[in-house]
């Protein structure tokens, strides 16, 4: 099979198109280096032209809705024109979250369902690296602010990857669906997230403030409307631990 994967350079795609070459098949690493822009629609159709199917990993949370929302749209609209099948990676708990990003996803998702051509959607919670993240943000010192019930099941980046080469290679739905979600194998409150990093680089564990959730977006959080309601999604991959013992001692980055 002939299979794209926008953001092919980038961390997910670039795993996704090393697992579909190891299977024996065609994979094309499409970005704006390999003159693809999703934000003009330039080189396009020549991408999606041929493919089986198209794996869509391309984002740019800095730039607004012109990656993240236009930019799947045109992909959408240009996959369905040839019946192509489009398999698009999102967000777990996208539906009911002010987030501005999360609102994004979600228009995102109704515009590839809008173009009305074999697509598959498959939300994902966040992964490993941004759970590291938010532990690390949140901590000041030995201190680590946690507001109301916040915790990620944090999913590791190549189960995800795995499974977006099965949806890609697998039988083409007829028309817009939404895949099982993934996870993780563990829910850890923000606490122990802090804890496990600072633990990572030998510092001792955090004390916890909890701060009142105000606002709609500090009560999503509040709320780990970010978790999936247990047995709703498919869970597996590495656990936190198991992925932070392979990372440097000084995380950097998401």
């Amino acid at each position: 099979m002939r299979i794209v994967v926008t953001g092919g350079m980038g961390d997910l795609g670039s795993r996704v198109v090393r697992l579909l070459v190891a299977q024996g098949h065609e994979a094309v690493a499409a970005s704006r280096r390999t003159g693809l822009d999703l934000t003009t629609g330039a080189g396009l159709e020549p991408v999606v032209a041929g493919a089986d199917a198209v794996v869509h990993c391309a984002d740019d949370p800095s730039r607004g809705d012109f990656v993240t929302v236009y930019g799947t749209r045109r992909l959408a609209d240009a996959a369905a024109a040839r019946g192509v099948h489009l398999v698009h990676v999102s967000i777990v708990g996208i539906d009911d979250h002010p987030m501005a990003y999360y609102r994004r996803k979600l228009r995102a998702e109704q515009a590839v369902a809008a173009a009305g051509g074999p697509a598959t959607v498959l939300r994902a919670t966040q992964f490993h690296s941004l759970a590291a993240f938010f532990g690390r943000t949140l901590t000041k010192g030995p201190v680590t602010f946690t507001i109301g019930d916040m915790a990620f099941q944090p999913v590791d980046t190549d189960f995800v990857a795995t499974r977006l080469a099965e949806v890609a290679t697998g039988p083409r739905p007829a028309a817009y669906v939404r895949a099982r979600d993934l996870a993780g194998p563990d829910v850890l409150p923000l606490v122990e997230l802090a804890r496990l990093v600072r633990a990572h680089r030998g510092a001792s564990a955090p004390h916890a403030v909890h701060v009142p959730p105000v606002g709609r977006l500090l009560h999503a959080f509040a709320e780990s409307r970010n978790v999936p309601v247990p047995g709703a999604a498919h869970v597996g991959g590495r656990t936190f631990a198991e992925w932070l013992a392979t990372q440097p001692a000084r995380l950097t980055g998401h």
